[in-house]
């Protein structure tokens, strides 16, 4: 989804066999210890799916004051994706204990004589140059094709020898694959606004419009596909695996791939919605699961923020912290903007365990990126 914090408005193993309907506590009233709203800057925490894109160092100045360390995301977007490696590089080697950085590989020389082995050079490039893992994108799956015109997908053998490598050298594979299912609903029954706005700025990620695009399922299966292929490698899926949706989509896939973890990036109000449904439930999926979800963002910073830094880095600190608090607290919330009828203005917050917040917010990150 787009990335930029003023024009978007998002939103191991498990630890118990109790299917997802069983309560294991009151996220209301049990004894666990929680956080309180005022716990929030002080606490130790990552943002695993931030998009550094300047050389400029205040962002990263201001979140290592409030204790965030930045995982920075590079991605095949049409971006220079050598600045991004240079970017990524200068600001790990500056700040080691506060900046980490996934890269990436360019696939527009797909089907090249040296493709494969120009996209695992890059690969080797990015972890040489400090790189924590690899990220692919949505490319692979929605844009990229074939000299027959045919969708390229990610589990195509072409993309095997990367995720080879990464599973041998025990390095992980983020990615964003597909789209929230809104992607291939008609304009009136996208259910989220911040959904609506991307894919009316975006008509050509809105798949609804292509109908000849892989769908929704073919995109899951292909993720599936490296999972099942690769068994050993460590896999982030971006945006809650794009199963943002129905989290009991995403609970089949942590049973069935002990590797599979998602961080919660621009899909916190697909959670929201779950929870007016049933909060309950969700309170008990990201207990259950709490080993397998990291915290992410997906807002970024860029040279155009040099001009009104302090500004940015507020609104920076109040997207963090609205996050935290819903996941963290009990506090009523403003509700994000739901494309439903008769949407609600307020949220509660889950008030899940300190053990499991500090999970979500670090320890996964941790041993996952190192």
């Amino acid at each position: 989804m787009n990335r930029r914090l003023f024009i978007k408005n998002t939103l191991g193993g498990g630890v118990s066999l109790l299917p997802l309907g069983t309560s294991l506590l009151s996220c209301r009233t049990g004894k666990q210890a929680v956080y309180a709203p005022e716990d929030f800057a002080g606490m130790p925490k990552a943002d695993a799916h931030f998009h550094y894109d300047t050389f400029n160092e205040a962002c990263l100045q201001y979140a290592a004051s409030i204790h965030m360390h930045l995982l920075s995301i590079n991605v095949d977007a049409g971006e220079d994706l050598d600045r991004q490696l240079a970017i990524g590089r200068r600001l790990k080697t500056q700040y080691p204990e506060a900046f980490d950085f996934l890269g990436t590989f360019p696939v527009d020389g797909f089907g090249s004589p040296t493709f494969c082995d120009d996209m695992l050079r890059r690969v080797q490039q990015c972890i040489a140059a400090g790189a924590r893992g690899i990220k692919i994108w949505k490319n692979i799956g929605m844009t990229l094709k074939d000299a027959d015109g045919n969708y390229v997908m990610a589990d195509d053998p072409v993309f095997d020898p990367v995720y080879a490598w990464l599973e041998k050298e025990g390095l992980p594979l983020a990615a964003h694959l597909g789209e929230p299912r809104n992607c291939w609903l008609p304009y009136d029954k996208i259910t989220m606004g911040n959904d609506l706005n991307y894919y009316t700025k975006h008509p050509e990620y809105h798949m609804y419009q292509h109908p000849g695009a892989p769908s929704w399922e073919v995109q899951i299966a292909a993720r599936d596909h490296i999972l099942e292929k690769h068994p050993r490698l460590v896999f982030v899926g971006a945006h809650i695996g794009s199963m943002e949706w129905n989290l009991d989509e995403v609970a089949k896939r942590f049973d069935r791939y002990p590797n599979f973890h998602v961080d919660l990036s621009a899909r916190l109000g697909h959670v929201q919605l779950q929870t007016l449904q049933n909060r309950q439930k969700v309170c008990d999926f990201f207990i259950k699961y709490q080993d397998r979800m990291l915290y992410g963002s997906d807002i970024g910073t860029d040279d155009g923020d040099i001009r009104n830094m302090e500004e940015r880095n507020r609104a920076r600190h109040d997207w963090w912290r609205r996050h935290w608090l819903f996941l963290a607290t009990g506090e009523t919330l403003p509700a994000d903007e739901f494309n439903i009828p008769h949407p609600p203005k307020t949220i509660e917050g889950l008030c899940l365990p300190k053990s499991v917040i500090d999970k979500i917010f670090l320890a996964n990150f941790k041993r996952i990126f190192g």
